[in-house]
């Protein structure tokens, strides 16, 4: 196993067999996350990107009550409390959220407890969400008078679509795993002793596949979501022909033919 030396206990990061993980680890503040938090995940996904040991990362929250509740708020009163603040506060939460999403390889979220406002939000980055039948999930802006951005409505809106993405913003209910797996917010709802087996399964799955033809796929949904002006097709159309090109395709046809399980290098 591979551990990342981080600048605070409070991210853990490591890689073992091809999948990496990220933990939020303050359960004692159902994993807030704090500004040494949010600083901590550009470091880990430019780590997790430019190496060829991670297949796939699973991202998750220490303990058994949360996933993320959100930003720490107990440190605005010290941390983002002046404009200057404020502005340097929300750069480092800005290129976190950015971080994640551009990770070019799978990541899902695990996700035990609560998942609301800014955890819901780093969730919505995964490509795929499982959670324990224990989940709650919501957006709680309404309740507190904030403005949420295009941005963020988008993202949710291209997930569980205009209709449940007013019902969310609107009421700021919570709402259960059940609930959220019907409006299409997660993947799959699996009760708690399942969850570790069920996402282990995934990414194992993942991590065994070809990487070229994932990446590419990761890359051609992630297009279709953006405006037609805005897609990069250009790009998605050299991620396919590299893996045609690929010593992977090779092996992938020699395997079949062969009768047994591919061994895929990601080249």
């Amino acid at each position: 196993m591979r551990t990342l030396d981080l600048q605070t206990d409070k991210m853990l990061a490591h890689v073992e067999e091809g999948v990496g993980s990220i933990i939020f680890n303050q359960p004692e503040k159902r994993n807030a996350v704090s500004y040494a938090m949010w600083q901590a995940i550009p470091e880990i996904i430019q780590d997790f990107n430019s190496s060829e040991d991670v297949r796939v990362v699973v991202m998750s929250g220490s303990g058994d009550r949360a996933f993320v509740s959100g930003a720490d708020i107990s440190e605005f009163e010290k941390l983002r409390n002046t404009p200057e603040q404020i502005e340097i506060y929300d750069a480092a939460t800005s290129a976190s959220n950015k971080a994640l999403r551009s990770l070019d390889k799978p990541l899902i979220a695990m996700i035990r407890g609560f998942c609301v406002g800014g955890g819901l939000a780093i969730s919505l980055a995964a490509d795929l969400r499982i959670a324990a039948d224990d989940g709650q999930f919501g957006v709680p802006a309404a309740k507190l008078g904030l403005g949420y951005g295009y941005a963020g409505i988008k993202e949710l809106m291209n997930i569980v679509g205009p209709s449940y993405a007013k019902e969310i913003f609107f009421t700021g209910q919570r709402f259960n795993a059940a609930q959220a797996e019907m409006m299409g917010l997660v993947n799959r709802v699996v009760p708690v002793s399942e969850l570790e087996s069920t996402v282990d399964s995934y990414a194992r799955t993942i991590a065994d596949n070809a990487p070229l033809t994932v990446k590419a796929a990761k890359a051609a949904v992630n297009e279709g979501t953006k405006n037609s002006g805005e897609r990069d097709l250009d790009r998605v159309a050299a991620l396919v022909q590299a893996c045609f090109n690929s010593d992977d395709y090779k092996e992938g046809r020699r395997a079949f033919m062969e009768k047994r399980p591919p061994r895929f290098q990601g080249r």
